[in-house]
């Protein structure tokens, strides 16, 4: 254990931050915010709100991880899932189409997207600023003339609006929780298992059980939260995890199972890392490059559709403003380089919660609006920062 530690310190000393500044970080303004209002803040009615209102941010930081990962930027998802949103919003109202149809469609025109930009910046070798400038700026004319000028798309479909707006039964949600938390220490377990089966350098087994139990009492404790009733009147009960929650647990499986445990998550770290060498190595790297981008827009469709969920309509600025500000700040904020080559799929989670706590505390404390920009800007800021500093000592150092 304490071989693990000095390793662990060893490897932050040489500029190996991992997510460490996003935790520290998300702590202490939990902690800043808690003080300043205690009687709100850590309320079992604002800890709901404060996932609700991370979930469109942090599923679509999880695709622009897979972008900034090459080193590639990716300006239009938050005006793609504005369009997906749309398209959604379209089919169910318009068209009278089934959730499940509109849902396939609106990721499909999400992909779609994802294809045209990985093929003009992979094939015909545009750089992905200019491309996905361009389509920042026409994808927005395509919403506004799917939905029309000064116009809204009500989204009255249940199971869309319950994404974000319904929670899950008290019982499911403990079931949930602890399905989730024996996974969990089953995966780890295992993992360590074979690591010492096959003679292979490992963390310590003790390591290992004090990290499940970690994330075993967090998994419990937020569950305990959102099982309390929180409805503002004692005539009816608000209680149980809203059911857009295990989809971002769904989402964030899946990612870090693609990025940690399959060739192509592999590929992708090696073409970030250093593309040439990856080419050399029998890697295709067009091929990566147009499939991080049809990811990357694929899961700005879905967040497009929690987001629409979220608000109960979709409008013509859907996903314009500053969602991708929000989008890449909670990427980088979470931990992912802007360089490349670094990066995980639970920095998406880590940054989107970090934005949705400076966004909810500041508005229990009643801040004008240009506060919150420039306070989310400064935190981004001081993440790319920390990246760049990192770099160079990791660079000083060899690792």
């Amino acid at each position: 254990m304490r071989s693990a530690a000095l390793d662990y310190w060893s490897r932050v000393r040489s500029g190996d931050l991992g997510a460490l500044p996003a935790i520290l970080g998300l702590v202490g303004l939990v902690v800043l915010f808690t003080a300043l209002r205690p009687e709100t803040f850590l309320s079992e009615r604002n800890i709901a709100n404060l996932f609700v209102q991370a979930m469109p941010v942090t599923i679509l930081a999880m695709g622009l991880v897979f972008v900034l990962l090459l080193g590639e930027i990716d300006l239009s998802a938050g005006v793609a899932s504005g369009v997906c949103s749309a398209v959604m919003a379209k089919l169910i109202v318009d068209a009278g189409q089934p959730w499940y149809v509109a849902v396939l469609a609106a990721v499909a025109v999400g992909i779609v997207i994802g294809t045209a930009i990985g093929w003009l910046v992979a094939v015909i070798r545009i750089p992905s600023f200019v491309v996905t400038l361009a389509l920042f700026l026409g994808l927005q004319g395509i919403t506004l003339r799917l939905i029309g000028e000064g116009g809204t798309v009500p989204v009255r479909d249940e199971v869309i609006v319950a994404l974000a707006n319904k929670n899950m039964p008290v019982w499911m949600g403990w079931v949930l929780a602890l399905v989730c938390a024996v996974g969990y220490a089953a995966i780890q377990l295992r993992r360590w298992q074979q690591q010492r089966a096959r003679g292979l350098a490992g963390r310590p087994l003790e390591l290992v059980v004090a990290q499940s139990v970690v994330v075993a009492l967090a998994l419990l404790f937020v569950t305990y939260l959102l099982s309390l009733d929180r409805a503002p009147s004692p005539l009816i009960t608000l209680a149980g995890i809203p059911w857009g929650v295990p989809l971002v647990g769904v989402l964030l499986v899946v990612c870090t199972f693609v990025l940690t445990r399959t060739a192509y998550g592999r590929h992708i770290y090696a073409v970030g890392g250093n593309a040439e060498a990856a080419r050399r190595a029998g890697i295709n790297v067009t091929r990566i490059r147009m499939s991080v981008f049809m990811i990357c827009s694929g899961l700005a469709a879905v967040s497009g559709i929690v987001a629409a969920s979220r608000l109960n309509s979709v409008t013509p600025d859907a996903g314009a403003g500053n969602t991708l500000l929000l989008g890449v700040g909670a990427a980088v904020i979470g931990g992912t380089s802007l360089f490349g080559g670094r990066g995980k799929a639970r920095d998406a989670v880590l940054g989107g919660l970090v934005v949705a706590v400076i966004a909810n505390g500041l508005g229990l404390l009643g801040a004008k609006a240009y506060a919150n920009y420039l306070i989310t800007g400064s935190v981004l800021l001081l993440a790319a920062s920390i990246d760049a500093l990192a770099r160079r000592r990791r660079a000083a150092t060899g690792r």
